[in-house]
């Protein structure tokens, strides 16, 4: 394929502005925070002491309605709130951080308000991360057999954070629930052991905190001829909304094009995970300028995020989203249920709220934008997605199905719930027509990552490096190369 020949932005772009981010310690040197009153200030500098808290000068200057605090969704997005943490918590905390004087507390509170926050949902530490040698991959999760997640040193942190965010363990310190590969040979290494692997996503964080020099060196080994069978290469990045300069007026802005389509030359797809949470993330100019120089490369852009209350359960702002993104050259393509984890309780909605607001802002749309799926829960078992609440044989259901799953048998089967008006995740749901469970726990599986366990336990996988084989081949071991790697590609996803 031929793709748009890379022009940099304008003559302007060496004046282009300078990332300037602002943490709890530097947002009262922004000139927005006098704006702010004294009950907000305070939430801020007491909740991200538990919750992670970066912004930045664009999201501040081009983002945010000042005129409408506190009820801009953006400021919600990026600001933390009071009631993000139970009463009893914000109040002994506010005790600690404004009183100063006893930090060893302050240290412990924290470390209690965070372990009852669920910080790794869906079985991501206990269940997704693979073992080799008898021991895990830190850097790595593999839920699904095809896609293979791969969370490197350098990307983890974000050009600004979401207060939502189901990945908010990466940012605090808690360095036991990190995941974060620090060598880059791993993840060519795993692969080469899984032939099934079609997909890599490459994420954090957010991998395009990164310079292009540092992304390139994860990128390239994946264009190597051993791993033709990696189709797919992903990148997960917020950037696209909160700093659009990336691909545009960054020294490397072009450098990072080239980069993607150096990708596509290979004869793979570069596609970019772009994070929206709002329509007005992509009403600035840079902001649109940047989609067309992303899917100029021939890279896709693929728009997806979550529906969180406060922020964007509005179906117009959905609907003015997707068709933006799809004029831009962007595809649709998820809207997710916020995740049982962080301060659940003040971002989730009712899974029939969840439904009710994706079938309306998908009416209000063409065949073109209507690629986007959901509304989808990324829980325990799979992604679940809700397809209708329906009446079947006098009893009111949710039409559930897998859209993806840890056994592939389970993908696309119908399956069926009570419905609940108050249910907001898959372990609050229950069977209907009177079953006790859900088909997939009848063949083994689980709703929760704290029931049974799934079918087929992922096994210890030898991994054999590149230097290792070599010397295999070299000593006549082919025949022990070839078993490993068939033990690889039979090992559950």
């Amino acid at each position: 394929m031929t793709s748009t020949p890379i022009v940099s932005w304008n003559s302007a772009a060496a004046q282009a502005p300078k990332f300037k981010p602002f943490i709890r310690q530097t947002i009262p040197h922004s000139r927005q925070w006098e704006w702010l009153t004294p009950d907000l200030q305070e939430a801020v500098q007491v909740v991200s002491h538990v919750l992670p808290f970066r912004t930045n000068e664009y999201v501040l200057d081009h983002l945010i309605d000042w005129s409408n605090i506190p009820d801009d969704p953006i400021f919600r997005l990026t600001f933390p709130h009071r009631d993000m943490l139970a009463p009893d918590d914000y109040a002994q905390l506010r005790e600690l951080v404004l009183g100063r004087a006893n930090q060893p507390a302050l240290v412990e509170l924290v470390r209690r308000i965070r372990l009852r926050m669920n910080p790794h949902p869906a079985g991501q530490m206990t269940h997704n991360v693979p073992r080799v040698n008898d021991a895990p991959l830190k850097g790595l999760q593999h839920k699904y057999k095809e896609t293979v997640l791969f969370f490197p040193s350098a990307g983890q942190t974000c050009h600004a954070y979401c207060t939502f965010c189901f990945r908010w363990p990466q940012f605090v310190g808690m360095d036991d629930m990190k995941f974060d590969a620090k060598e880059s040979h791993q993840l060519a290494d795993y692969l080469r052991l899984h032939p099934e692997v079609t997909d890599v996503l490459i994420t954090g964080g957010d991998p395009l905190i990164m310079n292009t020099r540092s992304l390139e060196a994860y990128i390239e080994p994946l264009l190597a001829p051993d791993l033709a069978h990696i189709q797919n290469i992903r990148i997960g990045t917020k950037s696209v909304a909160y700093w659009p300069q990336r691909f545009v007026t960054d020294r490397d802005a072009d450098d990072l094009l080239r980069l993607f389509e150096r990708v596509v030359g290979s004869g793979k797809n570069m596609a970019i995970m772009g994070h929206y949470n709002h329509a007005v993330e992509l009403r600035p100019a840079i902001a649109q300028q940047a989609v067309k120089r992303i899917v100029g490369t021939g890279a896709t852009l693929r728009m997806q995020g979550p529906l969180i209350r406060h922020i964007n359960e509005d179906p117009r702002s959905w609907a003015e989203l997707w068709q933006t993104g799809v004029r831009l050259g962007a595809i649709p393509y998820y809207m997710f249920v916020e995740r049982d984890t962080g301060p659940r309780e003040y971002f989730q909605l009712p899974l029939a709220r969840a439904h009710e607001i994706f079938q309306q802002a998908y009416q209000m749309v063409s065949g073109l934008s209507r690629t986007v799926r959901g509304p989808s829960m990324s829980a325990f078992p799979g992604k679940v997605v809700i397809d209708g609440i329906v009446n079947i044989g006098g009893e009111k259901v949710f039409a559930l199905q897998f859209l993806q799953a840890r056994n592939a048998d389970w993908v696309r089967k119908p399956f069926y719930a009570r419905f609940d008006p108050k249910a907001t995740w898959m372990d609050e749901l229950k069977p209907a027509f009177g079953k006790d469970k859900f088909f997939f726990e009848e063949e083994g599986g689980s709703r929760s990552e704290y029931g049974a366990e799934p079918p087929g336990q992922r096994k210890v996988i030898p991994l054999i490096t590149a230097r290792q084989d070599e010397a295999l081949r070299g000593a006549g071991g082919g025949a022990a190369v070839a078993s490993a790697a068939s033990c690889a590609a039979h090992s559950p996803a």
